[in-house]
């Protein structure tokens, strides 16, 4: 079931341009807020990232990025 969340004290600057962007997106404030909500809440958080980024196999990499960037350079010079 639908919550209802009350936000208090939004400065006057925030609101206006909430305001503006819904009607430029004809849709209410209240719609865009809700959607902004929406996307906000599921996004990872930063901890559930670092989560998943830890739970992946690390790759080997046989070489620095310095010795890469050598490598590519010298092929380079090459062609």
């Amino acid at each position: 079931m639908a919550k209802t969340i009350q936000v208090r004290d939004v400065p006057d600057d925030v609101h206006h341009r909430l305001t503006v962007r819904a009607v430029e997106q004809r849709v209410s404030l209240s719609e865009l807020v809700r959607a902004d909500l929406v996307e906000l809440a599921r996004r990872p958080t930063m901890r559930e990232m670092l989560d998943r980024l830890s739970n992946r196999p690390l790759i080997d990499v046989p070489e620095t990025a310095a010795e890469a960037l050598a490598l590519e350079r010298a092929d380079a010079d090459r062609t």
